[in-house]
């Protein structure tokens, strides 16, 4: 079943999950769901009348259309299902709830419920809800890479930080200098890759920095996703200072 314009004139008018996407508040529903795993598409039809599953003609759409799950006088009508969707979807009637299984990047964006009454002249649009799909995947724990020591002539270490098979594109990556007396954040320019498939992304960053030869260091990359406020740290990178023979302890 496809909802087309002269149809709709019968309708009427994220590790961490962001409160803000579960909101119920607005018409439109906002939903968050995790790469590869299963998100939820209500449709909030509390069906007041208690009409019969076998009066009732329920869908939902996606913005092209294309039909996730068809409920026809309650029977399942698969064969109305478009291909990208068969086999990933199942309803929960108790709460009129879509699950939509192994969610990917491309699965984003809006979704359409519509519920109709079969009347004695046709379909009577009784409920319409849409839901707009935000798609998250964790990206994996940074790691720094050593790119090139510190010489006698240089105190400056060349060091990498990569992170991987992460959406949408984190704000920033930076690498953090902790010594006994003091933090310093480096920013740096971040090197990004998204997969033409998968549409996740890996991020990178490369930068030199000043270790001095006389205290202890620990060096850190950090990554700040964009839907969390949780940064994402790696295991620290150390280097400590190495006492000659014949020097003061």
């Amino acid at each position: 079943m496809c909802i087309c314009d002269s149809a709709m004139e019968l309708s009427g008018p994220l590790l961490v999950m962001i409160l803000f996407f579960l909101s119920d508040a607005a018409s439109t529903i906002k939903r968050l769901a995790y790469f590869n795993e299963t998100g939820d598409l209500p449709c909030h039809f509390t069906n007041p009348q208690n009409i019969s599953l076998d009066e009732l003609v329920v869908f939902w759409q996606d913005h092209g259309n294309r039909v996730l799950f068809e409920l026809y006088k309650g029977k399942e009508k698969p064969e109305n299902v478009h291909p990208m969707y068969k086999g990933r979807t199942s309803l929960d009637q108790d709460n009129w709830t879509l699950q939509l299984r192994n969610v990917q990047i491309k699965d984003r964006g809006s979704y359409q419920c519509y519920v109709h009454r079969q009347g004695p002249n046709g379909l009577v649009s009784l409920h319409q809800k849409s839901n707009n799909l935000f798609v998250l995947a964790n990206f994996s724990q940074p790691e720094i890479s050593l790119i090139s020591n510190r010489t006698e002539n240089s105190d400056n270490i060349n060091l990498t930080c990569l992170s991987t098979k992460g959406y949408p594109e984190p704000k920033k990556m930076s690498f953090v200098l902790k010594t006994e007396n003091s933090t310093t954040e480096y920013d740096a320019v971040m090197n990004i890759f998204q997969d033409n498939i998968t549409e996740l992304y890996n991020v990178s960053v490369s930068l030199s920095l000043p270790v001095s030869h006389e205290a202890n260091v620990s060096i850190f990359c950090d990554l700040q996703p964009k839907l969390t406020q949780i940064r994402l740290r790696s295991q620290p990178h150390n280097i400590e200072v190495i006492e000659t023979e014949g020097e003061e302890k």
